[in-house]
């Protein structure tokens, strides 16, 4: 394998280090990059042709084999289900929207439901942000309109045994300033994560792992796709709706996710190239930070966690990193040609922001090959000095969240890139 190259960085601030991991830069062991110019057969990637061909298909299904697991592809007997639909929400500055996604096609079957405002007053289809949210919809914002999740979701105000109650009402609304998105003409759509995947381990028989694809009624194998794996399959089913949705420029889409969302929305990105734009949000391992860096959380750390989120074999890697046949530059190499942004927080070392920029430079050379900008930096910037071309990337002064600081970063970076409709693109 070939080295990428060094690269001169900015100090990061310290946090009290966790047990058994490192957040020590003097710690950090030398490492070298699967270089994404080269085949596994060593021959050299000279042009966009042989990316999109060869290459490209080849990083997919390594992350298939070793990281995420293979997802299943749409369910033919799939149907959409609109149950409301209000002109005047908000104040009459939306309409929402809100959607069943019958996936096997049946109303008592498996089941996720989506939450869609567009904004009004604007010329429509516009361009939207997607992404999954952790405590159901109706935390995304206070309307008293929103539907209230029946499903699984995640611990929070308002949460009892796993299952809201109307007091989680706009519990997650600080994580989504659903006017300021309006306001600068985009919709949004979010589901929540729970609807498709309980995030808990030995909750395989309870998400639509069980239902659908590889590894459906168990046991799983080895490169059987665990819950990101899940999670993106759901942002991708929620895409096909959105490409049924008059009110909304299917082309323009950008995918968008914080923590394991994040994670999950490089992964949805990588795999559907419908998206036309992928954001993600303190990622960390797994996602948008070198897993090679050990630093912060390791492979051991979050397989140990969180055996779920993924394929049984990536546990395999724990402790022997420069085994596994990719890394996180090769993931965010997988968006190219198409818009990037990754973001770190200065004290989230647990995501190792550092090693997340040095992620997205990395997989520069293959926006170059593909005649794009790229990242545009050889240093990491100061925090709140946000930098790129077609990759942007920022650190963010404070802990590990979803700010309203991050969406100005981010609806900045669509209004540069997804103003104008991009190709029609690739079927899934």
């Amino acid at each position: 394998m070939r080295p990428i190259f060094a690269i001169a960085l900015v100090a990061v601030p310290a946090l009290a280090q966790r047990p058994g991991t490192n957040t020590d830069e003097t710690r950090v062991p030398a490492y070298t990059l699967p270089d994404p110019l080269y085949l596994l057969d060593g021959q050299p990637v000279r042009d966009g042709a042989a990316w999109r061909e060869r290459r490209r298909p080849e990083v997919l299904r390594l992350f298939e084999e070793h990281v995420y697991g293979k997802s299943p592809a749409r369910p033919p007997a799939m149907r959409f289900l609109v149950v409301e639909t209000d002109p005047r929400a908000l104040g009459g500055r939306a309409t929402r929207r809100q959607v069943r996604v019958l996936l096997d096609g049946t109303e008592g079957g498996a089941a996720f439901e989506i939450l869609l405002y567009v904004p009004s007053g604007v010329p429509r289809p516009v361009p939207a942000f997607l992404g999954l949210n952790f405590h159901g919809n109706h935390g995304v914002h206070p309307d008293a309109g929103i539907r209230l999740s029946r499903s699984w979701v995640a611990d929070g105000p308002g949460v009892v045994g796993h299952r809201a109650t109307e007091e989680a009402r706009g519990s997650e609304a600080a994580a989504w300033p659903v006017e300021r998105i309006l306001d600068r003409g985009y919709a949004l759509a979010t589901a929540g994560y729970g609807d498709l995947e309980p995030d808990q381990p030995g909750a395989f028989a309870d998400g639509v792992r069980a239902r659908f694809g590889p590894g459906a009624g168990g046991p799983l194998g080895p490169t059987d796709w665990g819950a990101i794996g899940a999670w993106a399959w759901g942002l991708s089913r929620a895409l096909d709706y959105l490409e049924t949705d008059a009110d909304v420029d299917a082309r323009r889409v950008a995918v968008l996710g914080h923590s394991r969302l994040g994670k999950t929305a490089l992964w949805a990105g990588a795999q559907d190239e419908r998206f036309a734009m992928v954001v993600s949000n303190d990622s960390g391992e797994g996602g948008a930070a070198l897993t090679r860096r050990c630093f912060g959380e390791t492979i051991e750390a979050i397989t140990s966690s969180f055996p779920h989120w993924f394929a049984p074999r990536f546990r395999d890697y724990a402790g022997r990193e420069a085994a596994l046949p990719v890394d996180a530059h090769l993931l965010l190499a997988l968006a190219a040609p198409r818009p990037l942004y990754v973001a770190s927080a200065t004290e989230d070392l647990w995501a190792d922001p550092r090693g997340e920029f040095l992620a997205a430079k990395a997989a520069e050379p293959v926006y170059r090959l593909l005649r794009r900008e790229g990242l545009g930096v050889d240093e990491m910037p100061a925090p709140d000095r946000p930098v790129g071309g077609t990759i942007g990337y920022h650190l963010r002064r404070g802990p590990h969240a979803l700010t309203a600081y991050d969406w100005e970063q981010y609806l900045a970076f669509a209004d540069r890139h997804l103003r104008s409709a991009p190709a029609a693109p690739s079927p899934r």
